[in-house]
């Protein structure tokens, strides 16, 4: 690879431009044979004027650059800069090698004045020193820069692997194992070590592979792509816990099959926006999948049939289970209603904010006599319909004790009413977050009869399009904020319309609360906030961190905005007083 045609080229250049030499500037690299005078002087005066040699000798000074102290290496995907001093690459592949062709050519001249420096050499060294004599100046320099660069190219080796993998893991975290990995271990033998660990495989996510989303593949190009995954769930992928695969619209039963037979530790499964997944994925997870408990399927085609089998006898392992809302995907929540992932905790359906049809029929009594052991439940941007069982005898008594999250969020108008959420949270009183955001028929007075004592988020507001009418103006807000004082931490009542004198009696609540003040998040944009309603919040709580008052018709013009950070909430109270 060094020994091209344009590195001969530049060789022979740079030996057709070398000055005439002196004993000055001679390198002390070997000894050669003494050259012949005569064609040595012939070739230098041949064809050329008398005075060419100091023209020469001056055109080479001017022009000739500096030699540069390191290399530049192009790999597939990177430059590597390699300094040129350091002896650890000597005789590697790194380094260009040596060329022999200007020592052979050297001249009379040149070698004289090498045998003359090496005399000078000897003489200096073996004449005594007196005690009283200085260290020359350029000793002292040789002497300290010598060892510095000695010791300065093996620091790589020099660090520990297990220092090494620490800074991969933060990389990990941060980037994501692929592709940085991928690329760090073709950088040396001690990358490759550290890359090659398992703890910094426990978690991958695998996006688009050679080729952008949408555009179809060659044949060359999926069996690399084939290969290449294989290779990597049978040589890193020995502890991998959670697996995301994004945006793969072929393929990606190949992939979960590969996944599940080399990864006997895989915990969860994510497949995010993913199309062409078969009944064969899931039958091989049904296989050797005994580890997983989570599935994640958001916005991803996937045969049905072939899940609601899978779940029929491995669903009591399944803890999270996340799908989006479809005719298809409904089958699922009506095959988690019947039993068959009865140690649920996390259940999420969700659909996009575009969506028309955002209806969805669920039984509540009988997820809550299925799934006992559920925390998080979310319904996001989809409209539950209620149903009731068929059998009267059997209801659920206990509800959701274990809930921690209910969310019914969506940004179109909401049918759940007091009565609806009773049902779902009348037996929840570790309840920590609520999320009604878009539900305008729930009142304050259906929100103070709850169970809950230790609420700490509520997100409460109105985020309704143009189309739709906003609700008439509501009372008792103050009766919120006063059951939950002590506790909340986020409050979120944007666009309602409650009064002047009751949004100032329930910020007073909040501000006169007993304990330290939690209150780290408030959202009163398109409220009718006063200054006088406003300031005594500020002042008691120093730990407000968020504060949106845009879109406030009652505030002064200069001040509706949000504000982020305590200090910047501190400068408003200035300005408030």
């Amino acid at each position: 690879m060094m020994d091209s045609p344009e590195a001969e080229a530049s060789t022979h250049s740079e030996r057709r431009e070398d000055p005439a030499p002196s004993t000055s500037n001679t390198s002390g690299q070997g000894q050669d044979g003494p050259a012949k005078p005569k064609k040595a002087s012939l070739k230098r005066t041949k064809g050329q004027p008398t005075n060419a040699k100091a023209k020469k000798h001056k055109k080479a000074t001017v022009s000739r650059p500096a030699q540069l102290g390191y290399t530049v290496h192009q790999g597939e995907d990177m430059l590597l800069v390699i300094s040129s001093s350091t002896s650890q690459y000597d005789g590697s592949a790194w380094t260009l090698p040596k060329k022999g062709r200007k020592k052979k050519k050297l001249t009379k001249g040149k070698v004289k004045a090498k045998q003359i420096k090496k005399k000078k050499k000897k003489t200096v060294r073996a004449m005594p020193k007196p005690a009283n004599m200085p260290v020359p100046k350029e000793k002292e320099e040789s002497d300290l820069v010598v060892p510095q660069k000695a010791a300065d190219h093996r620091w790589a080796q020099s660090l520990p692997e297990e220092v090494l993998i620490s800074i991969f893991q933060m990389v990990v975290i941060q980037d994501g194992a692929v592709p940085f990995l991928c690329r760090a271990g073709r950088v040396c033998r001690l990358w490759n070590a550290a890359a090659s660990s398992p703890v910094l495989w426990r978690k991958v996510t695998v996006g688009h592979c050679w080729i952008a989303s949408g555009k179809s593949q060659l044949p060359q190009t999926e069996k690399k792509i084939k290969d290449t995954f294989n290779w990597l769930a049978q040589n890193r992928f020995s502890q991998l816990r959670d697996f995301s695969l994004l945006h793969w619209s072929k393929n990606a039963t190949y992939a979960v099959k590969v996944v599940a037979q080399f990864c006997p530790h895989l915990r969860s499964l994510k497949l995010f926006e993913c199309t062409g997944l078969t009944a064969a994925a899931f039958q091989t997870l049904a296989l050797h999948g005994q580890s997983l408990q989570s599935l994640n399927l958001q916005y991803s085609e996937f045969q049905v049939e072939g899940l609601l089998k899978y779940l029929e006898k491995h669903g009591s392992q399944i803890k999270q289970m996340l799908f989006t809302h479809g005719q298809k995907n409904d089958k699922l929540l009506t095959a988690l209603t019947r039993g068959n992932c009865p140690d649920l905790e996390f259940l999420e359906v969700n659909t996009k904010l575009d969506s028309k049809d955002c209806e969805l029929p669920v039984c509540i009594q009988a997820l809550q006599m299925a799934c006992p052991k559920l925390k998080t439940f979310r319904m996001l941007n989809v409209r539950p319909l209620h149903k009731t069982l068929r059998n009267d005898g059997a209801d659920s008594t206990l509800g959701f004790p274990l809930l921690e999250e209910l969310c019914i969020a969506t940004a179109s108008f909401s049918y759940m009413t007091d009565k609806d959420l009773m049902d779902i949270l009348f037996g929840s009183t570790r309840l920590r977050v609520l999320d009604l955001r878009g539900c305008s028929r729930i009142t304050p007075s259906g929100l103070t009869t709850l169970p809950c004592l230790g609420l700490e988020c509520l997100f409460w507001g109105q985020y309704f399009s143009s189309k739709v009418a906003l609700p008439s103006p509501k009372k008792g807000l103050h009766m919120v904020t006063q059951k939950w004082s002590q506790t909340l931490q986020q409050l979120d009542i944007a666009n309602h319309l409650f009064s002047g004198e009751d949004l100032e009696m329930a910020m007073s609540h909040l501000a006169n609360a007993t304990e330290a003040d939690t209150l780290r998040s408030l959202n009163l944009s398109g409220t009718r906030i006063t200054p006088p309603a406003l300031r005594p919040v500020i002042g008691q709580m120093s730990a407000l961190s968020y504060l949106n008052i845009s879109s406030c018709r009652y505030l002064p013009r200069g001040l509706k905005r949000i504000y982020h950070g305590q200090e910047d909430i501190r400068q408003l109270l200035d300005k408030l007083e």
